[in-house]
């Protein structure tokens, strides 16, 4: 794990060597062209060049001081509106991160006096948050209470509350994101809080209170673990589905199984599998993000995108940070070797249950074929935002199943138009039952017994049963609607997206789709649609992937009006039997 280490810093060290002159005079950070500048970011960069300091002890970076540069952005983070509660988080972490008391912190000495009282208030103030931002508040009391600004500790209370929450909004142990409404936002954003949790800890001044609350921690974290290694491709990929995935989709996972490793919370039977695990996702960060030749990470170019909110800066100094932590982390690991040997994938569909009740049933379906290369994720949970198609309840498989990054579409789901409102067969099921099928095939099967619209209201007049099978790299969707009313359909449509990874950053053995594509086919269609011409988009920056580039649309459409009566099935099943190749091989 040593040479892992080195080569994590040396990457740290460039990223931030290319990316320092963004931070002015007053702490805010100059956005690349193109994008706007985030109010959290100068949190983001103080964290960075803590936890640089952290690993090398080193206070500059080819001449430039960084203990000025990281004073400068906790100043600037500390004056920023109050709905910046994550930067702020992270500018006290990274404050932190330069030692634990106030006379031996060389940050705290550079700050005015008017900061250190703001900072002192800013850090008091809480607002009980019930998503992701909860975890920020536990960064917040550690530091708070670290730096000696307060003799009460909070911590402890806050982390139990976070676990407790965990355990009412989710019947298996996942962090719901958004609990209100249909709820069911079952994201990365759990393990990103897992991870920003875990790292406070570490920098607590009271390591007896870090050994109490790990427990609960734990109990948490090994769901995601589990989830985790059996949702990495073959190839590296990692978490793919919800909001917020790309590079942080590897940087998050791989961070919480570091922090595992080094808190042996891995059995001593499940090493090899892990570091196994740990290989592909790093390997398939730094050959998928990393510009090797300039030092820097690429999240958004000509062929790539991501959600508007993850700024280009704030990625690659989330980077660096990722990397010194990793770095950090590998160096205590003297056990630790990827020379492990893995034992042998093998062929496999379950259901992993996020969340189950009377009301919903959320989680997602993973199967993986080994012979074919064929590793999906089926999601069915709800999305906190409906302008996009990353948690829609189709296979997630980028190169094979690709979706945009930035604009909905119905992607491999029949979209139905009922006045103004469009149903999908997405977002939560009853009865989600998987299975072995016909000669050895798997199944994952769900009802919905009222059709739900894209902003998740339920319309009572109609339900939905989904089937899906998968035999080798075949995969059968079956969707079977009734309603209980006569209704007008006003349309139907049906969206396959046909696209690549990128061109320049990709691991060589990434896979993609062969010559002969999905080839998908129309097995029934009681709406008697049609195929459109196929949409090229390759050059319409609304369908880029966080992956690579989505080069055009198949649309199957019905765009006249049908008569549904009452009790009658509808039914549309529709076939894919991807080719699947190496990139290297295409």
């Amino acid at each position: 794990m040593q040479n892992f280490a080195e080569q994590c810093l040396d990457m740290a060290r460039a990223i931030l060597s290319h990316n320092l002159d963004a931070i002015k005079d007053d702490g805010s950070i100059m956005p690349v062209e193109g994008e706007a500048f985030r109010q959290d970011e100068p949190g983001h960069v103080a964290l960075a060049l803590g936890e640089f300091n952290r690993l090398t002890g080193e206070t500059e970076i080819d001449g430039t001081d960084i203990i000025d540069l990281c004073a400068r952005c906790i100043t600037a983070q500390t004056f920023m509106p109050e709905d910046a509660e994550n930067g702020l988080a992270y500018a006290a972490l990274g404050l932190l991160s330069f030692g634990p008391a106030k006379d031996r912190n060389q940050i705290w000495e550079r700050l005015q006096e008017i900061t250190r009282e703001e900072l002192d208030k800013r850090l008091l103030a809480r607002t009980d948050y019930i998503n992701h931002q909860q975890a920020f508040n536990v960064a917040k009391a550690v530091a708070r209470f670290s730096m000696g600004l307060s003799k009460k500790d909070e911590t402890g209370k806050l982390v139990d509350r976070f676990v407790s929450r965990v355990q009412e909004n989710s019947a298996n142990g996942f962090f719901d994101d958004e609990p209100e409404g249909l709820g069911g936002a079952y994201n990365l954003y759990g393990v990103m809080s897992l991870v920003i949790m875990r790292q406070s800890l570490q920098l607590h001044a009271n390591m007896h209170l870090r050994d109490r609350k790990l427990p609960s921690l734990r109990t948490v974290a090994e769901k995601y673990l589990s989830l985790i290694q059996g949702s990495v491709r073959e190839d590296g990929l990692g978490w793919c589905f919800g909001r917020g995935i790309g590079a942080y989709g590897q940087m998050h996972c791989i961070s919480l199984l570091l922090q595992s490793l080094r808190d042996e919370w891995i059995a001593q039977k499940d090493l090899p599998k892990v570091l196994d695990t740990l290989r592909r996702l790093f390997y398939f960060f730094f050959t998928t993000y990393l510009d090797q030749e300039n030092g820097c990470l690429v999240i958004r170019d000509d062929e790539r995108s991501t959600i508007e909110n993850h700024t280009t800066r704030m990625a690659n100094f989330d980077a660096a940070r990722y990397l010194c932590q990793w770095a950090r982390i590998a160096r205590s690991l003297n056990n630790a070797s990827f020379d492990l040997p893995a034992p042998p994938a093998r062929r496999s569909g379950r259901f992993v249950i996020f969340d189950k009740s009377h009301r919903k049933e959320q989680g997602v379906f993973i199967y993986k074929d080994p012979e074919t290369k064929l590793h999906i994720l089926l999601p069915l949970a709800s999305s906190i935002n409906p302008d996009s198609s990353d948690i829609l309840a189709f296979p997630h498989s980028p190169g094979i199943f690709d979706w945009p990054a930035n604009a909905y579409a119905p992607v491999m789901l029949p979209e139905l138009t009922f006045g103004e409102h469009k149903v999908i067969p997405a977002f939560y099921g009853k009865n989600c039952v998987t299975g072995l099928g016909l000669r050895n095939s798997f199944y994952f099967r769900y009802e919905q017994p009222n059709l739900i619209t894209l902003e998740k209201k339920n319309l009572n007049f109609g339900s939905c049963k989904v089937n899906w099978t998968f035999d080798g790299n075949k995969i059968t969707s079956e969707f079977l609607f009734t309603v209980q009313k006569q209704v007008t359909m006003d349309s139907m449509r049906y969206v396959v997206p046909i696209g690549e990874p990128h061109s320049q950053y990709r691991f060589p053995r990434t896979l993609v789709l062969g010559p002969e594509g999905q080839r998908p086919v129309v097995i029934t269609d009681d709406f008697v649609s049609v195929w459109a011409q196929p949409e090229a988009v390759t050059n319409n920056p609304k369908y880029r992937t966080c992956y690579g580039n989505i080069n055009y649309l198949q649309v199957l459409h019905r765009d006249h009006p049908l008569i549904m009566r009452p009790n009658q099935q509808y039914r549309l099943i529709i076939s894919f039997e991807p080719e699947i190749i190496y990139a290297e091989d295409s």
